[in-house]
């Protein structure tokens, strides 16, 4: 059982360790990056007998086929685990970096300054490659980070912590930049989120209860990452043969991500054109289609459900409606989108440009599938998350994100 006071024992100790981690060189920080990679590898056999164990018992519990997914490590996934540490080493490095700069007519020089933010909070799901993640993430970009991942995966996390935390320290940081939050009661969760002073910032990542639970009750500052319920919308000006491989490759390239697609829009003037042929493409992947009337005609479709608009399946279902117009799209988009990510397929670059403005969202892709919307993809390299909120940061949220600032004023006596 434990207590409040055991996670501000583990706060304290990650604020102590965060003020020798800002002081780290590039140099120091890749070489503990690289050492925690290897520390994956050579821990393997133990991590994947604690996986195992996880899935074993999520499977006898009935959790659905995505979470298990979601959870479940192979020795593929551990060593792309082990890459992206990898890879966040050969990254710039933010801390230092100035963002603007100039002298002032007084003289002094005035520089603004990326910064670490401190101490970093992880509230998690199902997913312990966001162990390893957020880590190595946190770890470059000079912050101390605390990690409250799921009961379903305890023991995956506390396996992988413990080896990241044996590599850290044999590089020469202290292991306490790597921390697991202790306890498994959801009262372990509310200590964290109201650890205001010894916490700067938390990050939740998984399903909306948990995001709104997060943002809700905390009183740390909360950057809110991604539920999604992308939208790709099929334009009277669509080239048909792109618009199902983008609406195909965005459902189902892999179900249980926030960027997967949730929802279906066709244009009507191509409708009878392309309903034909999505619907027979999506069903030969499993697809189960939640479509309004037009949809209906076709064998297999459920008819779609108010709830059903708003919803991220993350599974093999999406919703489907044929809209009169781009402004029709643009409008369902508002209601119903999580602003994570939506696309347009078009040729026409009027419509396009009217979609990217209208279209209020993190990321808004214009024949492109909403699989793009990663850090990865997009080339940062790694990511923590992906914001959908409109302060500090929104999008796949990199190293740079992972940052705060502070004004650095020199003068050579100067009074006011």
């Amino acid at each position: 059982m434990t207590t409040t006071e055991d996670l501000r024992a583990v706060a304290l100790r990650a604020r102590e360790a965060s003020y020798e981690l800002a002081l780290a060189t590039r140099a120091q920080k890749d070489h503990a990056l690289r050492a925690m990679a290897e520390g994956l590898v050579a821990r393997s056999p133990e991590i994947l007998r604690a996986n195992a164990e996880d899935v074993e018992r999520a499977e006898a519990g009935g959790s659905p086929a995505n979470i298990i997914d979601r959870l479940r490590l192979t020795a593929e996934r551990l060593e792309a685990m082990a890459q992206g540490l990898r890879d966040v080493a050969g990254l710039p490095d933010p801390v230092g970096e100035v963002v603007r700069g100039s002298r002032l007519a007084n003289g002094l020089e005035l520089r603004q300054v990326r910064v670490p933010f401190g101490v970093v909070g992880m509230i998690y799901e199902a997913r312990p490659n966001v162990t390893a993640d957020a880590a190595g993430i946190c770890l470059k970009s000079g912050n101390a980070v605390l990690l409250r991942g799921s009961s379903s995966a305890r023991s995956s996390n506390a396996a992988i912590v413990a080896a990241l935390r044996e590599a850290v320290a044999a590089a020469g940081l202290p292991a306490d930049v790597v921390q697991q939050v202790p306890g498994e009661s959801h009262d372990s969760v509310k200590d964290l989120m109201r650890a205001r002073g010894l916490v700067d910032v938390l990050i939740p990542r998984g399903g909306a209860g948990l995001i709104r639970s997060v943002v809700q009750e905390s009183t740390v500052p909360v950057i809110e990452t991604g539920v999604g319920n992308c939208h790709v919308y099929v334009d009277r000006a669509a080239d048909l043969d792109k618009a199902l491989a983008i609406v195909v490759n965005s459902k189902t390239h892999r179900t249980s991500v926030c960027n997967a697609a949730e929802s279906l829009l066709v244009h009507e003037d191509i409708s009878s054109h392309f309903l034909p042929r999505v619907v027979e493409a999506l069903q030969a992947e499993g697809v189960t289609i939640h479509g309004d009337d037009s949809f209906l005609d076709f064998d297999g479709v459920l008819a779609a459900t108010e709830e059903d608009h708003g919803t991220e399946y993350l599974s093999l279902d999406i919703s489907a409606r044929v809209v009169e117009s781009l402004d029709e799209a643009i409008a369902h988009i508002r209601r119903y989108s999580s602003a994570h990510s939506d696309a347009i397929v078009t040729e026409d670059l009027a419509a396009a440009q009217r979609f990217t403005a209208a279209v209020d969202s993190a990321a808004v892709l214009v024949n492109a599938s909403t699989r793009f919307t990663d850090g990865g993809e997009f080339g940062f390299g790694a990511e923590i998350g992906i914001s959908t909120q409109k302060l500090h940061a929104r999008g796949p949220m990199g190293l740079p994100e992972m940052t705060s600032t502070k004004y650095v004023v020199t003068g050579d006596g100067h009074v006011r």
